[in-house]
């Protein structure tokens, strides 16, 4: 299913709980079921989306059949089994196109195969099928039951759907390239080998400094991730330290040895965004006297660093988007579409769901970034590693001054019990003064 493209406007409140929820439980696990049944249960709870079921291919035999469901009994997902073009729901799975029944008893190709139709309401029943695609593959569909008098519109009901399905094909996706990964971690007790030893030199080298519990969580879902193409949005304070975690990030993926870029997004002004980002030829504009590649071009098969996401303009974020979108890109003065392959690592201090409902942030480019949330942790909720950060700060400022730099136990005290509301960069300014 293409992405749509969602107009940047006010959310009902019960679809933007919905959203916030969705994207806190997949912010929490990266295990498929317990995630997609979660959200199932939001639609059918909030919105009256009910009986809501993802139809997965079967193993070994090409047929498709319920994987995961919310509000069916057990004998109702077994005998939830389709082919392509078999009734509605196997229309959806060969086409790869959405299929809207209105009347469930007034369409033939309706089979009520799960769900026999007196276990449903009287009223008139509707039901809706969206495909999953990923590439141009049909990986499945998602399925629910709607009241057709209902007081919700269907174009709202349609827009919601579009975007849970979105996320449920992310999480399938994820899965599928985690796995692995995964089980060797939870083998080695989830430890990070290149940075959660305790004085590890690639850890110290990067900044990331410390043994905390918090720290230790964010850096578990930067390994969890790192092998896998898939965008991250970094979550946290002004100060935390979300471009060492990018470039962490990076250098622990297949990507290492390629480009690391970063970009300011709220530092490029509006009219100089096209061209920062995407190039521009020669004579495109007064003063374009040669070409020149853009940060997705420099950043070749590397990771782009997108800082401060949150402050881009909303004429900003639809040109984003479409190149986010089509994974190619159109230099200033040129109509040559060039293919990008770069890994896309996004960071904001804003919460962008409450840019998303007052209209200053579009949905749909939230939901392309928002694939792994990793929220970093602030200073204050990580105390235990102020003193070794304090000490690690101390040894780069000897060596950058020449001199030999020191503090009393009393002043290391008063460091620790601080609560550094600007975090570590406040830190490190502190010192240095």
């Amino acid at each position: 299913m293409p992405t749509a493209t969602l107009p940047a406007e006010r959310l009902q409140d019960e679809e933007m709980l919905v959203i916030r929820e969705s994207a806190r439980l997949m912010g929490k696990s990266l295990q498929p079921g317990p995630v997609i049944r979660e959200m199932l249960h939001l639609i059918s709870e909030f919105l009256g989306l009910n009986r809501g079921r993802v139809v997965l291919r079967q193993p070994g035999d090409g047929d498709y059949a319920i994987r995961y469901a919310y509000g069916l009994t057990q004998a109702e997902i077994e005998r939830g089994v389709y082919r392509p073009g078999d009734g509605v729901s196997g229309r959806v799975l060969q086409s790869g196109e959405t299929a809207i029944v209105q009347d469930i008893d007034d369409d033939p190709h309706y089979l009520a195969r799960a769900v026999e139709r007196d276990r449903l309401p009287d009223e008139t029943v509707s039901f809706i099928a969206l495909p999953l695609m990923s590439g141009g593959e049909v990986l499945g569909l998602l399925g629910v039951h709607r009241i057709r008098s209902r007081a919700r519109a269907l174009a709202d009901d349609l827009r919601i759907l579009e975007i849970i399905a979105t996320l449920v094909t992310q999480i399938l996706k994820l899965n599928d390239r985690v796995a692995e990964q995964t089980a060797r971690l939870e083998n080695e007790n989830r430890e990070l080998k290149w940075a959660l030893e305790r004085g590890s030199p690639q850890q110290a080298s990067l900044g990331i400094v410390g043994e905390s519990p918090a720290l230790r969580h964010a850096l578990r879902q930067i390994e969890q991730v790192a092998a896998t193409d898939a965008t991250v949005l970094l979550l946290g304070e002004s100060g935390t330290g979300k471009e060492l975690f990018a470039r962490a990030l990076h250098l622990s993926s297949p990507r290492r040895d390629q480009p690391f870029v970063k970009v300011n997004c709220g530092a490029i002004p509006e009219n100089l965004f096209e061209s920062e980002l995407f190039g521009y030829e020669k004579g495109a504009f007064t003063g374009a006297s040669t070409a020149r590649a853009g940060y997705f071009e420099q950043a070749g098969s590397g990771t782009l660093f997108l800082d401060e996401i949150g402050d881009l303009p909303l004429s900003m974020q639809v040109k984003l988007l479409r190149v986010l979108q089509e994974k190619s890109l159109q230099r200033v003065g040129s109509r040559r579409e060039t293919p990008i392959d770069v890994r896309i690592v996004a960071a904001t201090n804003l919460d962008l769901q409450q840019q998303v409902a007052a209209g200053r942030f579009r949905l749909d480019l939230y939901y392309r970034l928002n694939i792994i949330p990793i929220r970093l942790p602030a200073l204050r909720e990580r105390r235990e590693d102020i003193r070794p950060l304090v000490r690690h700060q101390l040894n780069l400022i000897s060596q950058n001054y020449q001199r030999n730099v020191g503090l009393t136990p009393d002043a290391m005290e008063r460091l620790a019990d601080y609560p550094w509301p600007g975090n570590i960069r406040q830190l490190r300014n502190v010192l240095e003064r």
